[in-house]
């Protein structure tokens, strides 16, 4: 595989390049581009009906295809990151549910409109979600992340930093060779870790949020790198003057440019509310954990599963049930986004999930977003509502010698907050 193939998608690459090169249906001679050599579908089973033998099935571009099925579909059942059909198991249609992640094939020359499918190898969804486990903790295990504090073109080399709201910092050398996987979130979305697109070395920009997966030396000050991603990640915050629940978006004036933005909800996005006196939560204003923050570690990681927005009174509720969407989150920044044991992110985290009909004009917001091109709209990655607390501390630090604020806020909202509410993940 090419190393700028997002790891999400290797499972089902894999079905494509080693199905088609061994002709494990038709016994075929290897083709040079099995997947453009064999018609079928690869997508999400989004819903399946027994009555008429079909299947609806969304590919990763968000197309929606009917698959055809009927008695002589062979259905086969594979493992996650297995490499061939060794060892997969023989099901049927009532084996399969939605959500799993399936590859429809058909013979070479037929109609997949109108001409039931050959072949359904399946993924389960209860698979799938084990082997993003297992990922999500190696990243936790074995990821560091932070802001880009430089970028060295001649030894390609990045320095990552992440501090605490109590003022320890730590940074990590990250050498980028050919052989690192580097993708970045594109723009004006809800991050997504399947979705990250591939990148290069030259692409990184200091303040981006980076996180990394790789082996760390013995003191803890580089990382030999097989993965990086990484987004230019823009923290903003203000107070709401208008709310349109029906167009799932709110108004607020900008804490640093003193001017009207707009903040836009979609699905993924997630509103969480900070409670009145929410002080104690963070070690009575000294930091994540008091003095000293948590001990380091690999960010706050995606430990939770993706968590997806809810209809609320027939409006989309940009809120994720208490979990984050799949790749998004606040592991990856710093204050608290590379630190753990009772940091802030982790606190955060906790906070109960409202929706945007919940929220109120005059609310003190902060939040997180992938800036787009147009500088008065932002897309919300995770809002927390109650602000003012987190603002104050920030201020106070920032007397104490921490980040400089920026604008007329007070606070350095970036440097302050990047990382905290949702930035660069993993799995």
């Amino acid at each position: 595989m090419g190393i700028t193939v997002p790891k999400s998608l290797k499972l089902l690459l894999s079905l494509v390049i080693l199905l088609g090169a061994t002709g494990i249906l038709w016994a075929q001679t290897p083709a040079p581009s099995p997947a453009a050599q064999i018609p079928g579908v690869i997508g999400e089973v989004k819903n399946i009906d027994t009555a008429s033998n079909q299947m609806i099935v969304r590919a990763e571009s968000g197309v929606l295809s009917t698959v055809i099925l009927n008695e002589k579909t062979q259905y086969k059942r594979m493992a996650p990151g297995a490499k061939s059909l060794t060892g997969a198991t023989d099901i049927t249609l009532s084996d399969v549910g939605s959500g799993d992640r399936v590859w429809a094939r058909w013979r070479p020359g037929t109609d997949q409109k109108t001409v039931p499918a050959a072949q359904l190898v399946v993924m389960s969804k209860a698979d799938l979600a084990k082997k993003q486990e297992e990922e999500r903790a190696e990243w936790r295990k074995r990821g560091v992340s932070g802001i880009v504090s430089s970028v060295n073109a001649s030894t390609r080399e990045i320095t990552v930093s992440s501090s605490s709201l109590s003022g320890q910092s730590q940074s990590v050398v990250i050498p980028i060779t050919d052989k690192v996987l580097m993708r970045r979130y594109p723009p004006d979305t809800v991050p997504k870790y399947s979705e990250a697109k591939p990148s290069t070395f030259d692409e990184v920009k200091v303040k981006d949020q980076l996180r990394a997966l790789g082996d760390k030396s013995a003191d803890g000050t580089h990382l030999t790198a097989e993965e990086v991603v990484f987004g230019t990640f823009k923290i903003a915050g203000g107070t709401v003057t208008e709310i349109d629940a029906a167009n799932n978006q709110i108004k607020i004036n900008d804490l640093t440019t003193k001017k009207p933005l707009t903040i836009v909800f979609k699905p993924d996005s997630i509103i969480r509310r900070l409670p009145q006196g929410a002080g104690m939560m963070f070690g009575g204003g000294t930091g994540p954990g008091g003095p000293g923050g948590g001990a380091q570690g690999a960010g706050q990681g995606q430990g939770r599963p993706q968590g997806q927005g809810q209809q609320a009174q027939g409006q989309t509720a940009a809120q994720g049930q208490g979990q984050r969407p799949q790749g998004t989150g606040p592991g990856g920044g710093p204050q608290g986004g590379g630190m753990r044991g009772g940091s802030m992110a982790d606190m955060l985290e906790r906070l109960p999930t409202i929706t945007i009909i919940d929220l109120k004009v005059g609310d003190t917001i902060l939040m997180s977003s992938l800036p787009g091109a147009d500088p008065t709209q932002l897309t919300a990655i995770q809002l927390v509502s109650g602000a003012e607390t987190l603002l104050a501390m920030a201020a106070a630090r920032s007397q104490q010698g921490g980040p400089r604020p920026q604008g007329g806020g007070g606070v350095d909202l970036n440097g302050s907050f990047g990382g905290m509410f949702g930035g660069a993940g993993g799995p």
